[in-house]
């Protein structure tokens, strides 16, 4: 049994923000996959089904970036989910635009998201880092993660999105250590 989070903030003004790339990645997998309906359960949208012959759970959590933990730690005890079949999708400051990296545990390094991850369900879960790049031209971090991607990052987050969704099976399989491979168009 796996457990796939996305975060995001649920906001409509917050839909095609850089933070909210974890949002577009669940929607992906529950697109691609044929997942159930979405539904509000455990203070997210849960969706249910089976990836590579796995009982598969994904959620994008209702309680806001910074209070991520509180719905999965919720869906986790309910379910009797281990913390190492979480994989977390979720935006990074430090990785180039349109790069994929998945790491077992870390630190944070300063993300809200995955501190309150930490705080309500330790670190023993995978994450998918989906690299939004730095700010440029002096703009605020929080004003940069809260700006909508522009034009050409629409675009490309296609390929993204269809790049995960396409190697998902070895992502199951690896949960760490795992390099996507970016397609540009």
């Amino acid at each position: 049994m796996l457990l796939f989070v996305g975060l995001g903030n649920p906001t409509p003004n917050s839909e095609n923000n850089r933070h909210n790339i974890g949002f577009k990645i669940i929607d992906a997998i529950n697109n691609k996959f044929k997942l159930s309906k979405q539904k509000p359960k455990f203070k997210g949208l849960l969706t249910t089904g089976s990836i590579s012959n796995k009982k598969v759970y994904a959620i994008k959590p209702l309680t806001f970036m910074n209070n991520s933990g509180i719905c999965i730690r919720e869906l986790m005890e309910y379910f009797k989910i281990d913390a190492e079949d979480v994989i977390v999708f979720h935006d990074d400051l430090d990785i180039d635009f349109g790069k994929v990296k998945a790491k077992f545990g870390g630190s944070d390094a300063g993300h809200n998201g995955i501190a309150s991850i930490d705080k309500f369900i330790g670190k023993e879960y995978s994450r998918v880092r989906i690299g939004i790049g730095k700010p440029k031209n002096n703009i605020a971090v929080n004003d940069h993660v809260l700006k909508d991607f522009d034009e050409d990052e629409k675009t490309e987050l296609e390929s993204i999105k269809e790049n995960i969704t396409d190697n998902l099976s070895i992502l199951i399989e690896k949960k760490t250590g795992f390099i996507f491979k970016h397609r540009k168009q």
